[in-house]
């Protein structure tokens, strides 16, 4: 088994998540699916992995329990270098273990791994305190680049996420996709945190149960482990297709819906998530309101100086689009929708930032 070290960070009060760091990778780890980690790690781990070049690559994987991609491509990554020493040294962050036992994005009790990074609106808690400790070993190491490796659970393409328009971070983007979606909120989220001190990026490899999304995440870290630098000019123009957030999407707490036809406050067109990236014009329906027909839909907006009433209206009981938008992670399933949201809406951009014509 690997060698567990006490990991080297500031003294921390209060209640606390117990981080494990280690130094080697075992041959054990390489074959345990992420259902069983929980045999072999305590909890929270960060491995240590040496590399030919100085700068590590930071990649966190099981940041949610169920999107276990993240796991198997790392796996596939280190089965294959087994006999050799890697391009570059890698930070291995391995989250929420715990929730991976029970298959599910985060256990009730738990704070979500990817909602309490630095910038958390809740600072104080013992996940977002753990991460903190996560952050300050990572920034030590002055990390080249940082992946956070996502599953979802809707119809979406491959695509990236940024959280900064700086040319390296959209640079790091492409290496998975020219499909890359620059976001602000929610806060709390790893790439965020990182990309104060690296290039950052979080990809999102579609669902768990796609054999093509664990080859495409190995392909993204071997890329990010074998080249030398990330160029500091902007993609050539037309190289991405770039967008930004501009809205987040919830159904609010209390309302029901479905996606049946079945009466409730939202009744959901079946083939809701076949809307994700697709320019859709005012006027398009995501389903109409049921029960008393007195519920909206909580729509935040982000970056784009619309009002929360903008983006969708209700007449005749249609929920229908206001303004043309470009939706993404829209889903079916009511999981996600409660423990995250229903989806997101986006505008077309340039590479810095300012919204084109579609």
């Amino acid at each position: 088994m690997s060698t567990r070290q006490t990991c080297a960070t500031a003294p921390v009060t209060g209640e606390r998540i117990q981080l494990d760091c280690f130094d080697h990778f075992s041959d054990t780890l390489l074959d345990a699916p992420a259902g069983e980690l929980w045999r072999y790690l305590r909890g929270p781990s960060l491995f240590r992995l040496p590399g030919r070049r100085l700068a590590p690559l930071f990649v966190s994987v099981l940041l949610h329990g169920d999107e276990d991609t993240s796991w198997r491509a790392i796996q596939a990554v280190l089965r294959r270098t087994r006999a050799a020493k890697l391009q570059r040294p890698l930070l291995l962050f391995v989250g929420n273990i715990e929730a991976a036992k029970a298959n599910v994005r985060t256990l009730p009790h738990q704070e979500d791994f990817n909602r309490a990074w630095p910038g958390t609106a809740r600072s104080d808690t013992p996940t977002a305190t753990l991460l903190r400790e996560v952050f300050e070993i990572v920034r030590r190491e002055r990390p080249f680049a940082s992946i956070d490796i996502h599953n979802n659970s809707g119809h979406n393409p491959h695509y990236a996420c940024v959280n900064s328009f700086e040319p390296r971070h959209l640079h790091l983007a492409r290496l998975f996709s020219r499909t890359v979606v620059h976001f602000e909120r929610p806060v709390g989220v790893q790439s965020a945190a990182l990309a104060k001190i690296c290039p950052a990026v979080t990809v999102e490899c579609g669902r768990t149960d796609e054999a093509a999304s664990v080859d495409h995440a190995v392909e993204l870290i071997d890329s990010v482990l074998a080249i030398r630098n990330l160029p500091d000019r902007p993609p050539p123009y037309g190289d991405l297709d770039l967008m930004r957030t501009v809205a987040i999407v919830k159904v609010p707490a209390g309302a029901t819906f479905s996606y049946d036809g079945a009466d409730a406050d939202f009744r959901f067109r079946p083939d809701l998530d076949h809307l994700n990236f697709a320019g859709l014009d005012p006027g398009t329906a995501f389903g109409s309101l049921g029960g008393d027909r007195s519920r909206q839909l909580d729509v935040t907006p982000v970056n784009d100086g619309l009002a929360a009433d903008a983006f969708f209206g209700y007449a005749g009981g249609k929920i229908q689009l206001l303004q043309r938008m470009i939706p993404a992670m829209l889903t079916v399933d009511s999981r996600a929708v409660r423990l995250d949201c229903l989806g997101y809406l986006m505008r077309r951009v340039g590479p810095d930032g300012r919204s084109t014509s579609e």
